[in-house]
């Protein structure tokens, strides 16, 4: 096992293209790799395959990471290798979503959500299926599809008080707290510059959605349910 110091070393090395080093830190990580994929047993996709996937987050992880965290490169690949699993169950798992599905579950549940808002009493699957001219069983299907990728999480349970996954990242220091900013931090990387800036300014810089209303340009109602949208996109890939 490498002391910190000669890891980093390798691994600034390796960022910078270097195949030996890069050979070195996969060596040195070949266990955590082992280690995260044994989570993931019983998914119906073979070991081999796994451990490859596993293995394209550790590179990942090498070409991203980012010494200001103050992690050791192990803790900062954890994130990236997990991170590079789901993606591959959620694209390629055993249940396929087809694209219409997953159209019809984006119209209904954003209808649902509206509806909500303005009524006090649910609304029906019957209502739905006549609101959108499918059949009942095609809104329960949809539905459903709109859930599916919370069973890939299977630890992950929604706070009873309806706490958003932002607020269940600690200020602290420990090596999880790390771990989850680390995760939370790529992830919000991953967005488009308008959503980026939208939790930025919600989240990191406390401002109301009339006040990112007004700095985006549009309606708070706007922002209200682009921050939704994005939190939920967030949320299916934490």
């Amino acid at each position: 096992m490498l002391d910190y110091e000669t890891q980093l070393y390798y691994v600034r090395r390796a960022k910078d293209g270097d195949k030996e080093a890069q050979e070195k830190v996969f060596s040195e990580n070949m266990p955590l790799i082992k280690s995260i994929i044994s989570r993931f047993k019983n998914k119906g996709i073979e070991y081999d395959d796994l451990f490859q996937i596993g293995s394209i987050g550790l590179m990942k992880a090498i070409k991203n990471f980012d010494e200001s965290f103050n992690v050791k490169f192990s803790t900062y690949s954890v994130p990236m290798i997990i991170g590079e699993i789901k993606r591959y169950i959620r694209d390629n798992g055993a249940i396929k979503i087809s694209r219409n599905i997953k159209i019809l579950a984006s119209k209904v549940n954003r209808f649902i959500e509206d509806y909500q808002k303005e009524n006090s009493d649910k609304i029906t699957v019957s209502d739905l299926a006549k609101k959108f001219s499918v059949t009942e069983d095609e809104i329960i299907v949809a539905l459903d599809a709109s859930k599916m990728p919370l069973s890939l999480y299977e630890k992950y349970e929604e706070d009873e008080e309806g706490q958003e996954l932002i607020d269940k990242i600690s200020s602290g220091d420990t090596e999880e707290n790390l771990v989850n900013k680390i995760q939370l931090s790529n992830i919000i990387e991953s967005l488009n510059e308008r959503e980026k800036k939208l939790i930025i300014l919600r989240y990191f810089r406390d401002k109301t959605q009339s006040e990112i209303a007004e700095t985006l340009g549009v309606s708070q109602v706007q922002v209200s349910r682009l921050e939704t949208k994005i939190i939920e996109k967030i949320r299916s890939k934490f």
